[in-house]
């Protein structure tokens, strides 16, 4: 297997254009990153790449190669589904990333489950609410929350997810309670802003009588990370935009509050990607088909209850 090895080291070098990034995508250090390219360049005997001590591009040669390449790699690829498929024994390592509040409440908690019943495939998972590029950074499967691109995954829609604006009743205390978005820009509230780079919503879509409308807000907080937010707001500290989801308990118990309810934020969707070569993989088909479920009970379960409430 050393030559596909190598091959795939190759592939991933070329498609990062960074030694040390494909070093780590692929789980080895640099060193035997660029062992595996010298060996493959000693076999074939040419140079694939031009280094230099600040960039590294292939070269002519390595821009011929990488088609080629990429071609063996989708054969071998799927032989080997094929295989698996056949014995009924997916085996293998699953490289997956889902956002913080949907990898902790849903796909985490459900991993030992599938691991107990596909026991030769094992789950690396990443949580992270930054965006992510799921082919440059060598996932097999990614869950998304928000809006989907035009995009050359294979992508599945797994359930609509309805937003909330709420705080704590000692912001509401403090502040008042805003009607609607406009209160949110006239009586300079606090929001609390979930911004990363590469963020792309930098205000919130809230639904009017004239349709949806995007509306800037500001406030003295920010963090990449959703759950921090849900915290400041607990804490008092201003209005917070969340899947219900991620609140329903808060909002049970009356730690948070609805507000600027004349105008909801518009629902968003959760979905699972994957490049659609490796979609064809049983592992990772099993894999988001067994999420999928759990998700859209748990989804439909938290959702009816905050319907119930709210009616």
């Amino acid at each position: 297997m050393s030559y596909v090895n190598n091959i795939r080291m190759f592939v991933r070098v070329y498609e990062l254009g960074n030694m040390s990034a494909a070093a780590r995508d692929q789980r080895v250090s640099p060193a035997v990153a660029s062992s595996r390219i010298a060996e493959l360049e000693r076999y074939l005997g040419v140079r694939l790449f031009n280094r230099t001590t600040r960039a590294l591009s292939p070269t002519e040669h390595g821009e011929l190669f990488y088609d080629g390449a990429c071609r063996i790699l989708l054969a071998i690829d799927e032989a080997e589904a094929a295989v698996m498929e056949a014995t009924r024994s997916p085996k293998g390592t699953l490289f997956v990333s889902a956002p913080l509040g949907v990898g902790r409440r849903f796909i985490a908690p459900a991993v030992p489950a599938f691991k107990h019943q596909y026991p030769e495939i094992d789950i690396r998972l990443r949580l992270s609410d930054r965006v992510i590029d799921v082919t440059g950074e060598g996932l097999d499967l990614a869950f998304h929350l928000g809006p989907l691109g035009d995009s050359d995954l294979k992508i599945r829609v797994i359930a609509d997810c309805p937003r909330v604006l709420c705080a704590a009743p000692s912001y509401i205390a403090r502040r008042g309670m805003p009607a609607d978005g406009q209160a949110l820009i006239d009586d300079r509230h606090d929001c609390l802003n979930l911004r990363f780079p590469g963020a792309k919503e930098f205000q919130w879509t809230l639904q009017t009588d004239r349709g949806p409308r995007r509306f800037e807000i500001r406030g003295p907080f920010e963090s990449d990370d959703g759950d921090v937010l849900t915290a400041w707001a607990l804490d008092g500290a201003g209005i917070v935009l969340k899947p219900v989801f991620e609140v329903a308990e808060h909002l049970a118990r009356g730690d948070l509050v609805p507000v600027a309810t004349a105008t909801p934020p518009l629902p968003t969707q959760l979905a699972s990607l994957s490049p659609s070569r490796k979609f064809r993989d049983p592992k990772v088909r099993l894999f988001a088909d067994f999420i999928a479920g759990r998700c859209k009970d748990a989804l439909s379960a938290l959702h009816s209850g905050y319907t119930m409430r709210s009616d």
